[in-house]
C-alpha cells in the first residue's frame, strides 16, 4: 500500500481490503497477547507445522489476535468461519484440531468450552454464556484481527469514521455528533466528552495538542492495555478525529512501559499510518496536519491524573498541579489540550460512523454505551467484559462472570480500582453506570471489577487499597501525603488487634477532609475504600475491635488455628507439615497444636485432607 492522497483513495482501499476478505475461508484466530503466558506461542508453532503437513498449507489463515477476553480459560482460539470457540488448548491438541475441524469441519468436543450446569460442550463461541451476554463495540475487534496489519483493520469498516469526517463535516459538527451521544470519558471522571472537546476547541491557540492517556495503574486493570494490543489503529482513529475537531497538530500517546505488547502494537500502528498517509502533513490531500507521538512512563500510578501525566511528558517529575487552568486551556507546553484514554478514544469511531443516535439508544438515560471490565478475583470467569450500561452486578457476577469458586458466597465488589468502593451483596441488583455507582458510594474508575467471597477481610482489603494509593501519593499536598498514612496507621493497628473504638470515629472524621482538601483525584478518591467498608460492613471493624477478632479469618494477630478432636484422625500430615513442629501426637491419635509455638501460616490448614482444623 503506498501513501494515500486523497479521501477517495482511501474510501477505495477500504472497499478493496473488504471485498478481499473471503467470509468462508478457514481462519484459526489465536490470542497471542495475554495468552501467551499459557503457551500461545507453542500452540501457534504446532498449528503452523500441523497445518502443513496436512495438506492445507496456503487454505488456511493462522491469525494473531489480541485478547478474546476469557483469560482463565487461556489459551483460547476461534476457528471460522464454524465459529467453533476452543479453550484450554495445548500443542497436543493442535492435530486433532486441524484434522476434526479444519479438515472435515468437526468440533472437537473434549477442548471445547463446558456448559458449567447442565455439563454439556458448548462449541459456538456465540453461545458461550461469557460471550452471550456482551455488547462489544470497543472490542469489536479484538481477538477477531491480526493488530499489526493495517489491512485487518480497514477490513472492518477501518478509518471510515476519518474518512467521514474529513469528507463531509465540519469541526462543529463532529462535537456536536460526539455530544449527542452522550459518551462520557471512561477513564474514571465521566466527565462529556464533547463538551470537554468543545471547550478544548473555543481554547485560544495556534497550536494545540491531543493526548492519550494510556497510564492504566488500576491493580487487577488491564482495559486499556487489551485494547491497544488488540486494535490499535482505533485509537488512533479516535485521536485523528478528535485532532480535527478541536484544531490540534500533534498528539501524544502516554502509554505505560510496562506494557511492552503494546508499545510494540502502537508503534507498528502509528508507522503505518504514516506511511498510508493518514498521519503527518497534509492528510489525505485534505490540508489537516496531525501527527502522533509516543511516550512510555515509568509506571506512576499519579500520572494517570491529567497535569501529573503533562508533567511527564514535559520531561519533569509527574506531579498534579493546581486547576484552573485546565489543560484545554493550558496544558501540555501552556498550550489548549484535549485529554482522552484509549476506551474514550475507541468508541469514537463507531460513534461517527454509526452515528448519535445509534450510539445513544444503547446505555441508561445518564449513561450511555458500553463500559469495559476487567473481571478478577473470587470469580470463576476472570477476563475482559464489555457489557451495556445500566447491566446489573449480579449479572456480570454470576452470568458473565460465571459466579464464584468452590460454591462460597459473593461478598462484595471494588469497583473503580484503588481508590474506589466496594459494593457489597445486598447491592447485587444495582445497575453499573455513573450515577448509580456514585450514589452508593463508589466510582466506576476506568473498570476494575474485583469480587470478593466470604473469606475476604473487609477491614485488610481496605488496608491493602489504601496502602497502595499512599504508597503512589506523590506527597505535593499535605492532605493526601499525611491523612491517608494515618488512616493507614489506624487500619494497621486494627489489623493487629491493637484498635480502640475511637479509631472508628477518626477515620470518618479524616475521610472527608482528606477527599475535600487533595489537590487531585488521587487523594480526593483514596479514602473510598475505607469509607464503603465502613458504611457496609460495620460488623466486621467491630469484631476486629471490640471482640479482636477477625471474621473472615484472614487478620494473623486475630486468628487461631485449632485441631478438632472430633474430625481428626491422626494421619500426621498436618504435624509432617509444620515448619514450627508446633502440632503433636502419635499416629492414628488426635494431634494437639501448642499455639506458644505456632506461627499461623496455615500449611497444616491448607495440608489437612479431613477439615479437621479450624480458624477460630
Amino acid at each position: 500500500m503506498g501513501k494515500l492522497t486523497s479521501i477517495e483513495e482511501l474510501q477505495r482501499l477500504q472497499r478493496g481490503t473488504q471485498a478481499a476478505r473471503d467470509p468462508n475461508r478457514l481462519r484459526v484466530r489465536i490470542c497471542m497477547t495475554g495468552c501467551r503466558a499459557f503457551g500461545a506461542v507453542e500452540v501457534r508453532d504446532a498449528f503452523q507445522q500441523s497445518v502443513g503437513g496436512n495438506g492445507l498449507a496456503g487454505k488456511v489463515d493462522i491469525v494473531e489476535t489480541g485478547c478474546h477476553g476469557f483469560c482463565a480459560r487461556a489459551p483460547v482460539a476461534a476457528i471460522d468461519p464454524y465459529g467453533f470457540f476452543y479453550q484450554q488448548i495445548s500443542p497436543k491438541d493442535v492435530p486433532i484440531i486441524v484434522q476434526e475441524t479444519l479438515g472435515e469441519g468437526r468440533p472437537v468436543e473434549r477442548i471445547l468450552y463446558q456448559h458449567p450446569q447442565e455439563g454439556r460442550p458448548i462449541p459456538l463461541e456465540k453461545d458461550v454464556p461469557f460471550y452471550r451476554e456482551q455488547m462489544k463495540i470497543v472490542l469489536r475487534n479484538c481477538g477477531q484481527i491480526d493488530p499489526t496489519r493495517m489491512e485487518d483493520y480497514l477490513a472492518r469498516e477501518g478509518y471510515l469514521g476519518i474518512a467521514k469526517v474529513l469528507s463531509s463535516m465540519k469541526p462543529e459538527e463532529v462535537i456536536d455528533e460526539v455530544v449527542r451521544s452522550g459518551l462520557r470519558g471512561r477513564g474514571g471522571a465521566g466527565f462529556p466528552t464533547g463538551n470537554k472537546w468543545k471547550f478544548a476547541r473555543g481554547a485560544k491557540g495556534d497550536e494545540k495538542y491531543v493526548v492519550c492517556n494510556a497510564d492504566e495503574g488500576d491493580p487487577g486493570a488491564f482495559m486499556d492495555r487489551a485494547v491497544l494490543e488488540g486494535d490499535p489503529h482505533t485509537v488512533l482513529e479516535g485521536m485523528l478525529i478528535a485532532a480535527y475537531a478541536i484544531g490540534a497538530q500533534h498528539g501524544y500517546i502516554y502509554v505505560r512501559a510496562e506494557y511492552p505488547i503494546a508499545v510494540t502494537h502502537v508503534k507498528k500502528a502509528v508507522d503505518d499510518a504514516r506511511a498510508l498517509g493518514l498521519l503527518g502533513k497534509n492528510i489525505l490531500g485534505t490540508g489537516f496536519d496531525f501527527d502522533v507521538k509516543i511516550k512510555e512512563g515509568a509506571g506512576a500510578f499519579v500520572c494517570g491524573e491529567e497535569t501529573a501525566l503533562i508533567a511527564s511528558i514535559e520531561g519533569r517529575r509527574g506531579m498534579p498541579r493546581t486547576r484552573p487552568p485546565f489543560p484545554a486551556v493550558a496544558g501540555l507546553w501552556g498550550k489548549p489540550t484535549n485529554i482522552n484514554n484509549v476506551e474514550t478514544f475507541a468508541n469514537i469511531p463507531p460513534i461517527i460512523h454509526r452515528g448519535a443516535g445509534w450510539y445513544a439508544s444503547l446505555g441508561t438515560e445518564k449513561s450511555k454505551g458500553t463500559k469495559i471490565f476487567a473481571l478478577a478475583g473470587k470469580i470463576n470467569n476472570t477476563g475482559l467484559v464489555e457489557v451495556p450500561m445500566g447491566i446489573t452486578l449480579e449479572k456480570i457476577i454470576f452470568d458473565v462472570g460465571g459466579g464464584i469458586p468452590g460454591g462460597k458466597q459473593f461478598k462484595a465488589a471494588q469497583t473503580g480500582g484503588p481508590s474506589g468502593g466496594c459494593i457489597p451483596a445486598s447491592l447485587l441488583n444495582l445497575p453499573i453506570d455513573y450515577d448509580s455507582l456514585t450514589a452508593a458510594g463508589a466510582i466506576m474508575g476506568s473498570g476494575g471489577l474485583i469480587i470478593m467471597d466470604e473469606n475476604t477481610c473487609m477491614v485488610d482489603l481496605a488496608k491493602f487499597f489504601l496502602t497502595f494509593t499512599q504508597s503512589e501519593s506523590c506527597g505535593r499536598c499535605v492532605p493526601c501525603r499525611l491523612g491517608t498514612k494515618r488512616m493507614l496507621e489506624i487500619l494497621q493497628r486494627i489489623t493487629e488487634g491493637q484498635g480502640e473504638p475511637a479509631d472508628l470515629e477518626m477515620l470518618r472524621e479524616l475521610a472527608p477532609m482528606i477527599k475535600d482538601a487533595s489537590l487531585c483525584g488521587l487523594g480526593q478518591t483514596a479514602p473510598n475504600p475505607v469509607l464503603t467498608t465502613l458504611n457496609y460492613f460495620l460488623d466486621e471493624y467491630r469484631a476486629h475491635i471490640e471482640e479482636k477478632r477477625c471474621p473472615a479469618g484472614v487478620c494473623k494477630a486475630l486468628i487461631r488455628y485449632q485441631i478438632i478432636a472430633e474430625a481428626c484422625k491422626g494421619c500426621g500430615v498436618c504435624r509432617k507439615a509444620c515448619p514450627q513442629k508446633a502440632i503433636a501426637g502419635r499416629p492414628k491419635e488426635v494431634h494437639t497444636l501448642d499455639q506458644s509455638l505456632c506461627i499461623k501460616c496455615g500449611i497444616c490448614y491448607n495440608e489437612c485432607k479431613f477439615d479437621a482444623i479450624k480458624i477460630i
